[in-house]
Parts: C-alpha cells; sequence; structure tokens
C-alpha cells in the first residue's frame, strides 16, 4: 500500500499544469530575459505574465512583487531590507513567539548587527493579542513581523489589527504568508500589510522559488550586491522556469480557491471526528476555528507523537511540526510558546490535508492512527 501523505504543510506535490507550463523554458527558451536579442523575449514575456498572476493572488500590483529563491529569502529581504532601509532611526522589531526560523532567525541576525528585537507572546491558541502588540511598540520600531498562519497549529493571526497598530506608530507591517496562499483568500489592503512573503512549494509549484510583496513607497533597500533584476532588491538572473511555475500556481490557487476551502474542511473535519470518536482525550491544538481549513494538530494522549508516527511510517506521512526540525524529539517551540504541558505537547502530531488528497485516504489513516495509539497504549501501560 502507498504510503497517504498527509504533510501538505511541509510541502505539496507540484500539480502537472505547473510542470507542463515550465517545460518549454526549460527546452527551447533558454534565453536571458535581460538579453537585447530575439530569444529574450519569450522568457521576458513569460515572466512579467507570471508577476501579474502572482499579484493577483493576492490582490497586488505586478510592479509590487520581487521574485526571490524562498520564502527564506523574501523574509531575510523584508526584515534586514527594511531596517537597512530606515538606517539608525528605527532598528527595533516585532516579532511572535510562534514565527518560522526564516523570519526569528533573520531578526536575531539584526540583533547581532546592532538593532533590537521584542517577542510577543501567543495565547493557549497561539494567537497574539494585537494589545500586546501595542505595547512592544516603540518610537524605534521599524517593523511589526506576524504570520499570517502557524505552519504547525494553523491558526490565523489578526493581521489587519496588529498592521492598524504598527501604521499608528510609524511602523512597517510585514506577514509570512506562506502558509496561507492557496488555503485561503489573500488580500494586502484588506490585511493592511507593507510586505508580504509567499513559497511556491506549499502551492504546487516547485521547491526553490518565492516571492516578496513591497508596497509600492515602501522604504527598503536590497541585501545583496548585484546586477539591478527585481528593482535591484534580488540581483541575479532569474530563474524563469521556476518564475513561470510559481505564476502558473498561483493562477491556479486563485482559480480554484472556492472549491478547495471546501474540500480541504471537509477533509480536515472528517479525520478530526474519526480521531475523536475513537481516542478519548484527544486534545485539537491550535485555535478552533480561526485556523487554516486544510491543518489538523492534535495531541494523542499516553503515547509521542514522533513513536506514533514512527509506527505508521509506511502506510501514512505526517509530522509532529515544522519539516524544519524533523527528527528533534523537543517539543514543538510553538507548542511550548502556547503554554501547553511537556505531556501534551509531545504527544502533538500535525496532519495536513490537499487538492490531491481523497475521502477513502483519510477514512485509511484515521483507521491506522487509531489501531496504532491503542497498540502503543497498550504497550506503555501493559
Amino acid at each position: 500500500m502507498a504510503s497517504i501523505y498527509l504533510d501538505y504543510n511541509a510541502t505539496t506535490p507540484v500539480a502537472p499544469e505547473v510542470v507542463a507550463a515550465m517545460l518549454p523554458f526549460l527546452r527551447e527558451h533558454f534565453g536571458n530575459p535581460s538579453s537585447a536579442h530575439a530569444y529574450a523575449d519569450a522568457p521576458r514575456r513569460a515572466m512579467a505574465a507570471a508577476r501579474v498572476d502572482t499579484a493577483r493572488l493576492i490582490g497586488a500590483r505586478a510592479a509590487e512583487i520581487v521574485f526571490t529563491g524562498s520564502a527564506t529569502e523574501a523574509n531575510n529581504l523584508a526584515i534586514l531590507g527594511v531596517a537597512r532601509a530606515w538606517g539608525d532611526a528605527r532598528r527595533h522589531v516585532v516579532i511572535s513567539a510562534v514565527e518560522h526560523p526564516a523570519v526569528s532567525e533573520p531578526a536575531r541576525r539584526l540583533q547581532e548587527l546592532g538593532g533590537s528585537v521584542t517577542v510577543v507572546p501567543v495565547d493557549e491558541y497561539g494567537r497574539v493579542a494585537p494589545g500586546d502588540v501595542a505595547a512592544a511598540l516603540r518610537s524605534d520600531t521599524g517593523l511589526v513581523s506576524v504570520m499570517h498562519a502557524n505552519n504547525e497549529v494553523g491558526t490565523i493571526q489578526p493581521i489587519a489589527e496588529i498592521a492598524a497598530l504598527a501604521h499608528s506608530r510609524g511602523a512597517l507591517m510585514h506577514t509570512d504568508a506562506a502558509q496561507s496562499a492557496g488555503k485561503v483568500a489573500l488580500d494586502v489592503d484588506a490585511l493592511g500589510v507593507d510586505l508580504l512573503t509567499l513559497a511556491g512549494h506549499k502551492f504546487h509549484a516547485p521547491k526553490g522559488v518565492g516571492a516578496l510583496y513591497v508596497r509600492t513607497g515602501t522604504p527598503i533597500a536590497a541585501v545583496l550586491a548585484g546586477a539591478g533584476q527585481e528593482r535591484g532588491l534580488r540581483p541575479g538572473t532569474e530563474n524563469i522556469p521556476q518564475i513561470v511555475a510559481l505564476g502558473t500556481a498561483a493562477r491556479l490557487a486563485r482559480e480554484r480557491l472556492p472549491e478547495t476551502v471546501i474540500h480541504l474542511r471537509a477533509l480536515r473535519d472528517r479525520l478530526h471526528a474519526r480521531l475523536a470518536q475513537e481516542v478519548p482525550g484527544l486534545a485539537l491544538n491550535g485555535h478552533p476555528e480561526q485556523r487554516l481549513p486544510n491543518t489538523l494538530n492534535v495531541s494523542f494522549p499516553g503515547v509521542s507523537g514522533a513513536m506514533l508516527l514512527q509506527r505508521v511510517a509506511d502506510r501514512v506521512a505526517a509530522a509532529t511540526g515544522s519539516a524544519c526540525h524533523a527528527g528533534d524529539a523537543a517539543p514543538s517551540g510553538v507548542l511550548e510558546a502556547m503554554s501547553l504541558s511537556n505531556e501534551r505537547a509531545l504527544g502533538a502530531v500535525r496532519l495536513s490535508v490537499g487538492h490531491y488528497t481523497r475521502e477513502a485516504e483519510i477514512d485509511v489513516a484515521a483507521a491506522v492512527l487509531i489501531a496504532a495509539w491503542r497498540e502503543l497504549t497498550v504497550t506503555e501501560h501493559g
């Protein structure tokens, strides 16, 4: 039996339509878009179209999209680039306690360079209280960076409220929306953000391509030195096949979003219901309502989540938390920030469904997980 894939928050399979769109730019249309001859024409047009499609996914203008090699690179550019543009005037950044390392590490780097960082807490659902952000803001705050949706528990943050507070003190607002794109609607104006990060491989483009939305007029400086590609913010010859892939994936995500949300939520809730019915004491981690429609993070009582997944590894592919920390036996930092007990945090499993997940797979996966939990419980207490 093939393993059932329930780790869509780690990465997604590349859509067939995306592969098809890439192929011509790996074969005949190999020209450099910056060249002055005919070989540059098709790559240049394709890049422009991809910029439009990526912008439309988040309600932005094409000129506000900067293509990057990953969400991590986009986050580094947002945090370090804004700090560099502000100079000594605003070297203070506010982030949340549940940020991905792609945000927390650039913030730490900013500290090493002489800046300062305030980390605001989250509640038991993993949600930031806007009041805590307001209390953290200072006259020298240049940027607030809070993820749109958490990669482990799926909790969605009140970004619009936080952005309004940041702007009231003259600071900019950045959100890492890597986990949100293709799962929930994103609109940069409704969110009130100045910068927003996307990761292609989270919505059916390949790994190795991302984007940073930079609102027109936002002060930001390059962190890499080179030529003038991407308005000088991301120098280097553009990776046209990957950029085409991102644009195609963004178009598909936008077109499919209404049906995708219904599909994902139905599968997630079906899986939760099956597990809760057979596993007394199963605990939901994350906000019960304000969360991604595809993400189910639950703690199995009396067992280790890592051991549970190891036991079913040949039948169900899932995770205990972020893929960036896979193999780490310590409790998730996100769950610790939510003040969950050590036992509950160690029993947590993240199950994330996607576009290609089917109802029959949900039923089989639930049965496999339930059986494994029962076996482990007997072993632990036998």
